[in-house]
């Protein structure tokens, strides 16, 4: 297959970018990096890069933007990023990347375990994945040509973890973490949600 990974340069992406390489064509897309650069809060760059890229057969995002920050601290930019680039930049790829998705093809979106497991600081972020995770339920009962799309919901990285200074030991690797996403996109299912766990 011929993939397209936004973020394929990040932690997460370059593990399922590691995963994929091997048996599949790679396109990796990044804001400042990668085979085709994309701003995911900008619906007029990701028209843009699926214009450049031509057809694949599927897209896989481990992309977007949101902060941690204290409910009563957070100001409306805070939700705009949220809403603009982690929710509407995937949202968009669906939207804009169905006409450049070959029959039987797929999207896989970054949710995260945030939407069910939320914690103090996360307010922003928890929304924005469960929306997503809504949307792909949603979204999966009306694309056409056989197109599938589900989100993947990862936990804390132990590569992360680490770096923060975090013991590491409930965290999942980003190799282990890619695992949901190759089940996602070479597997059948259809508006679901991968917890990454189960698939280490």
């Amino acid at each position: 297959m011929k993939i397209l990974i936004v973020g394929a340069t990040g932690l997460i992406g370059g593990a399922v970018a590691n995963a994929l390489s091997a048996n599949h064509e790679i396109i990796s897309a990044g804001y400042s990096d990668g085979d085709v650069k994309v701003d995911l809060g900008s619906k007029a760059s990701i028209n843009a890069m699926f214009t450049a890229i031509g057809k694949v057969d599927a897209v896989i995002s481990t992309a977007g933007l949101a902060g941690f920050a204290p409910f009563n601290e957070l100001d409306d930019a805070a939700y705009d990023l949220a809403l603009s680039n982690k929710l509407m930049g995937q949202v968009n790829l669906v939207r804009v990347g169905q006409d450049h998705v070959s029959d039987d093809g797929s999207f896989v979106l970054t949710a995260g375990i945030l939407s069910r497991q939320p914690m103090p600081g996360s307010v922003v972020i928890s929304m924005a994945n469960g929306a997503l995770e809504s949307f792909a339920k949603a979204a999966s009962l009306e694309l056409d040509r056989g197109l599938r799309v589900n989100t993947v919901s990862p936990v804390f990285v132990k590569e992360t973890m680490v770096k923060m200074g975090m013991d590491p030991r409930s965290g999942l690797s980003a190799a282990d973490t890619a695992k949901a996403y190759v089940a996602a996109v070479t597997g059948n299912m259809n508006g679901e949600t991968l917890d990454a766990p189960d698939f280490a």
